[in-house]
């Protein structure tokens, strides 16, 4: 259950946003979920409608049955017209006036950049694109071609009657631009990640458990680089311990507030 933002973690937040050069937000599943779109685990969850081990990685590439629903599952995800919330806008606003240096995220849905924001780092990949996993892509690291494009030239193929869409320059396989089950995360995405978490004065961690690897360990780095540490979320997470400022709260309703718009 949420709880309102308490009046003086709110507080503590606007002073060390005041105070803060460098910004980089950390969003999770809570920060999606505030626009409408279910997290894996919830009730109502992508996961009460399909079944997770169907959409490992392994499975996806030796069944083509498993690469049928995996766009009927794409399909009903954009069907729900998500829109950026305010803790989107509340992160894009600072990165506009020069002092959010960019957002990573575990979210697959574009909101950060729809909301604005330029440098999003999308550590499970994105659902707005499709690419080319290769005609015999390997278990856990597809190589393909090189060869992106939006999300919707996958759903044009699939009602024109091909429900298996192949890439048009090498006839390899097509996957949407996330990371699945038995994927590996791409490293230079990573490696980035890594070094943004290490440069901010301040990491804003919001709408994460913080109990997935690697992504949970980011907060780490910004503090053993000498940074400062902020926690939005609804319930405790294994890293309140070590953040300068924990506020409970939902992400929107908690960046909204604290940042003018």
């Amino acid at each position: 259950m949420s709880h309102r933002p308490e009046p003086a973690a709110q507080a503590d937040l606007r002073t060390l946003l005041d105070s803060a050069d460098r910004i980089v937000g950390f969003t999770g599943a809570g920060v999606s979920t505030e626009s409408g779109i279910p997290d894996f685990r919830s009730a109502g969850g992508v996961w009460t409608t399909y079944d997770p081990a169907t959409f490992d990685f392994a499975r996806f590439i030796t069944d083509a049955q498993v690469r049928e629903q995996s766009w009927q599952m794409r399909r009903e995800f954009f069907d729900a017209d998500a829109r950026p919330n305010p803790a989107h806008r509340a992160l894009a606003a600072l990165e506009h006036q020069g002092r959010c240096a960019g957002v990573i995220t575990q979210n697959i849905d574009g909101l950060h950049q729809q909301a604005g924001s330029v440098n999003v780092l999308e550590l499970h990949g994105t659902a707005r694109e499709v690419l080319c996993i290769g005609t015999h892509p390997a278990p856990g690291s597809p190589q393909g071609c090189g060869w992106r494009a939006p999300h919707a030239w996958a759903m044009e193929q699939v009602d024109a009657g091909h429900p298996d869409p192949r890439c048009p320059d090498c006839a390899g396989m097509v996957k949407s631009a996330t990371i699945s089950f038995g994927q590996l995360l791409d490293p230079d995405v990573i490696e980035a990640a890594l070094a943004l978490a290490r440069s901010a004065d301040l990491l804003i961690a919001a709408g994460s458990s913080l109990q997935v690897q690697p992504a949970a360990g980011l907060p780490l780095e910004t503090l053993e680089a000498g940074g400062r540490l902020v926690i939005i979320n609804d319930e405790p997470t294994p890293l309140d311990r070590f953040a300068d400022v924990v506020v409970r709260g939902r992400a929107g309703e908690v960046l909204g507030a604290a940042v003018p718009l």
